[in-house]
């Protein structure tokens, strides 16, 4: 039995529906905040986060194996020393890229302390810029 090739005319239809709907989906995310030159813009932790991080560390921070070893940051004691996560943002550490030099104090201390505090992890004392420029030392 041969099965029957959709019309050149139902593919394109199908073909717009599926544009249609993932231009939807983009639209609802609008409000996203996104950089376009080596600084990020981002100024909130979350921000930072999702556009930043969870590309490695995956939305849930969960972490990730494939390409390559993405360590999980969900309930990860070794974020309870605001110092280690300090400097790993800003020096970087085998694949992690050092964010240092396109991060500003401020924004390395919110995305610190979204991490601190999301994810399964509850470390309450506040990483501040200060914290950061003295890290870099």
């Amino acid at each position: 039995m041969q099965q029957s090739r959709p019309s050149s005319r139902t593919w394109r239809l199908g073909a717009a529906a599926l544009l249609a709907s993932l231009s939807a989906a983009v639209s609802a995310q609008d409000d996203r905040t996104f950089s376009s030159g080596y600084r990020f813009v981002e100024m909130t932790g979350e921000e930072l986060f999702a556009n930043v991080c969870q590309g490695c560390h995956m939305r849930d921070a969960g972490g990730a194996i494939g390409a390559g070893s993405y360590p999980s940051l969900a309930d990860n004691r070794n974020l309870e020393a605001a110092g280690y996560p300090i400097s790993l943002v800003v020096n970087g550490r085998r694949g992690m890229p050092p964010f240092g030099d396109m991060m500003t104090d401020g924004q390395i201390a919110a995305v610190v302390n979204y991490l601190r505090t999301h994810f399964g992890n509850s470390y309450q004392d506040v990483v501040t810029a200060k914290d950061v420029r003295d890290a870099r030392r």
